[in-house]
């Protein structure tokens, strides 16, 4: 089925648009993911049979290897793509809903960390739960990019 999604970084600098059928949405736990997100994996959907357009700024490239360069938005560092012999994947979590490609395989197991299956095992609270972070949690004002198109980011000013 066909489908229109869209994301983008953090910043707003940076959005994109995939039209069509996204291929395998996948999480990698390689050694080079893990650097490249910053995290304990990183999720990743190729284009399939969908095309992307670069509707506001585009991604700057980083050759992460002989084989493999890696988009990002070079403002706030958002990682975007990844890009490779056998073709152009998208950061899941850049999507405006990450859901709508869920990860259905998992790579790179070999360089999974150690704690990385007792993470949901973890005692959880909510934001607000967190005693130490609730006084400039009820203040905090975002200055990221919503999870929508927008027609300008940072909205201009009002005359």
């Amino acid at each position: 089925m066909a489908s229109t999604l869209s994301g983008g970084c953090q910043c707003g600098v940076v959005r994109f648009r995939l039209v069509g059928t996204p291929g395998t949405s996948s999480v990698c736990y390689c050694r080079m993911c893990q650097k490249a997100s910053a995290s304990q994996a990183l999720a990743l959907v190729s284009l399939g049979e969908a095309t992307i357009e670069w509707t506001r700024g585009e991604a700057s490239w980083f050759q992460s290897s002989n084989a493999v360069r890696r988009g990002f938005c070079n403002q706030c560092g958002t990682p975007l793509a990844y890009d490779a012999p056998d073709g152009l994947a998208l950061t899941v979590l850049a999507f405006d809903d990450p859901d709508s490609v869920p990860p259905t395989i998992a790579y790179g197991v070999e360089a999974k960390r150690i704690w990385c299956d007792g993470v949901p095992a973890l005692p959880e609270r909510q934001t607000l739960e967190d005693p130490d972070a609730v006084s400039f949690l009820k203040t905090l004002v975002s200055f990221q990019h919503p999870d929508r198109d927008t027609e300008a980011w940072p909205p201009e000013p009002k005359p």
